[in-house]
């Protein structure tokens, strides 16, 4: 039984080029730490969409495609109090001066946890995948139609997982989703931009077979601490 009821998305694009430190800096060593004493807060992690990722990004379309980072926190019960407080945390945070102003989420908030997935080499369980050490992951984002769980989606999807958990690279893989769009994660232990080409030729299977429409598919790195050079104008990817 996985523990796990949703996933707190946040897409988030940096709006001034100067501020990719201060924003890392904040969310690493104030914004991030603050969230974890709250009950029902399993675990949270943040990647970068580096330069290197954008360019080989398979699907990038508006709003996505402005984005730089994606931070996900995976939330247990008490679901509704934990949301309440997160929610509220933020707030007070804000209201305390203590909240990054140059940026902007392009696609936030909480999506229910569907499915699961893990390669088999890896020998843990699909519910302990998030919580292993990852290289980067890769994502996809999908509009959905409504009556979208109809004619065999389901199927789809548990056939997608484990396809992308059979390739070499991939550690396993979640399915997130609410009443618009859905969102897979897949970890990876292999380098995310070795992984582009042969993930998106997966992405390109399923959209073929999938009645939803795929607005964002590509790599992102994981956040090491204190190295945010990415977009320093004078950094060589």
């Amino acid at each position: 039984m996985n523990k796990v009821r949703v996933g707190f998305f946040s897409f988030t694009e940096i709006t001034d080029p100067g501020e990719h430190h201060s924003y890392n800096e904040w969310h690493q060593l104030d914004h991030m730490p603050e969230q974890f004493p709250l009950d029902g807060i399993a675990y949270g992690q943040r990647w970068v969409s580096t330069p290197a990722c954008r360019e080989a990004r398979a699907v990038s379309e508006p709003p996505l495609d402005s984005i730089h980072y994606m931070t996900l926190y995976l939330m247990t019960e008490p679901l509704e109090r934990t949301l309440a407080e997160f929610r509220q945390l933020g707030r007070d945070l804000r209201a305390a001066g203590r909240f990054h102003l140059h940026r902007r989420a392009r696609l936030s908030g909480p999506f229910a946890l569907r499915d699961a997935a893990v390669a088999s080499r890896v020998l843990i369980s699909a519910e302990a995948v998030p919580y292993r050490p990852n290289l980067g992951v890769y994502v996809e984002v999908e509009e959905l139609p409504y009556g979208d769980d109809a004619a065999g989606e389901g199927q789809v999807r548990r056939d997608h997982l484990r396809s992308l958990c059979a390739q070499p690279g991939v550690a396993g893989a979640w399915l997130f989703a609410d009443e618009q769009r859905q969102v897979t994660v897949t970890w990876l232990d292999a380098a995310p931009r070795d992984m582009d080409d042969r993930l998106a030729r997966l992405v390109t299977r399923r959209r073929e077979s999938s009645t939803g429409r795929t607005v964002f598919a590509g790599s992102l790195e994981t956040i090491m601490p204190w190295q945010w050079t990415w977009f320093d104008t004078d950094h060589t990817e």
